[in-house]
């Protein structure tokens, strides 16, 4: 199991643990953290699973693609560096330990 910390915009805190292969955003769901909406369901359509990785962490997954970047413009907190969608985040064994930032909101 990958062990998630979820830090709310109020330093609150939420520790997960999920299985690999999916998406930070399923785990997310799965585990009804505070903060991830994923209105869409994870098919790219909307920016309600916005989170915020550190510099260590965004070294860890890879890059973006222009389709996510584009999509991160219409999120409800603006982008910020590490600003990732977890629909496209997939959980891997390196990513255990993760800790990743809500923003104040995702509406």
């Amino acid at each position: 199991m990958i062990k998630i910390r979820f830090i709310a915009a109020d330093e609150s805190v939420q520790d997960i643990e999920a299985a690999p292969g999916q998406s930070l955003m399923k785990a997310a769901v799965d585990a009804n953290v505070r903060g991830i909406e994923a209105d869409c369901g994870g098919t790219l359509t909307c920016a309600t699973c916005h989170v915020i990785l550190d510099g260590y962490w965004s070294a860890q997954v890879p890059p973006p693609a222009p389709d996510e970047i584009d999509m991160l413009d219409f999120a409800a907190t603006p982008p910020q560096p590490g600003s990732r969608l977890s629909c496209q985040l997939q959980l891997t064994p390196e990513l255990d330990g993760l800790q990743v930032r809500l923003p104040a909101s995702q509406h």
